[in-house]
């Protein structure tokens, strides 16, 4: 079997803007395109939740632009950012735009894209491995398998306005997925768990919190829904998180693989009560 070629890759054009997912944090999950875009730009504007370690495959001259936007910080307008994109771009400049995750699941990049399509500017689509899957993978959490669930519904903790969307349809989704995947969903967690509660999600379902996925400062809470309030503020858990819900997160006990290699011990009951346990 012939072995892919470098120069095989597509070359950056000047003036074109690459949209590009980082993954959601390890710089080893970047895409060989991802790693090729940032090999050729000449600038790379860049989110706040791209991990910067991802940003030492930039090449040495190449400009980098922090716009990153994070709930109740100081931040630059989502227009102004995709304008900016289209100044650089006029300007004769490969451009990068790197978000977190996947740049197409909840990180506005179909909004950058129109406004590139708008003023007529080049543009390449990147997709990058998103949090809610990859994040999750690194926790021990799978978002599907076969003995639990047959569907998975992503969803967004807050709208544009920074609260719990009004049009969500949580009788729905309470009662359509087994497996309930949340991004930006830790300030607001307890409404959404009293929501689906009342939809008819038990309250000792399980849920889990992962802050910081697939990074060294990874983090994971294994709490239920009745408790995942309370457990998030005394556990005093930060964002960026992916929240889950659902009986895959029990299968954290057995398929934890990061842990086990930090030397904690599994269970081999994954659908069981029993948790990965500190050894010693």
């Amino acid at each position: 079997m012939m072995r892919a070629k470098r120069n095989k890759l597509p070359k950056f054009e000047i003036g074109h803007v690459w949209l590009v997912g980082a993954g959601p944090g390890d710089p080893g999950l970047l895409t060989l395109h991802a790693v090729n875009a940032l090999e050729q730009a000449d600038v790379i504007v860049y989110d706040a939740l791209v991990n910067e370690e991802c940003l030492s495959f930039a090449g040495p001259s190449a400009v980098l632009e922090y716009a990153g936007k994070r709930g109740g910080k100081p931040s630059p307008q989502q227009r102004d950012i995709s304008l900016r994109l289209v100044e650089l771009a006029r300007a004769g400049k490969r451009v990068l735009r790197l978000k977190g995750g996947d740049p197409f699941v909840f990180g506005r990049g179909g909004e950058e894209a129109l406004t590139l399509v708008e003023h007529d500017v080049p543009f390449r689509i990147v997709p990058g491995i998103t949090a809610g899957i990859g994040g999750l993978a690194y926790a021990g959490i799978p978002v599907t398998h076969r003995e639990t669930n047959q569907s998975v519904t992503f969803l967004t903790g807050h709208d544009a306005t920074g609260l719990v969307p009004d049009s969500m349809d949580w009788k729905s989704i309470a009662q359509g997925s087994a497996v309930i995947v949340m991004y930006m969903a830790m300030k607001h967690i307890g409404l959404i768990a009293s929501r689906l509660m009342e939809a008819g999600r038990p309250s000792d379902e399980p849920v889990a919190f992962v802050c910081n996925a697939t990074t060294a400062h990874q983090q994971v809470l294994e709490t239920t829904l009745e408790k995942a309030e309370s457990d998030v503020e005394a556990a005093d858990l930060k964002p960026p998180a992916i929240v889950v819900v659902g009986q895959v997160v029990r299968l954290r006990g057995a398929l934890d693989w990061l842990g086990a290699l930090e030397g904690r011990v599994l269970t081999n009951d994954p659908l069981g009560t029993r948790r990965a346990k500190d050894a010693g």
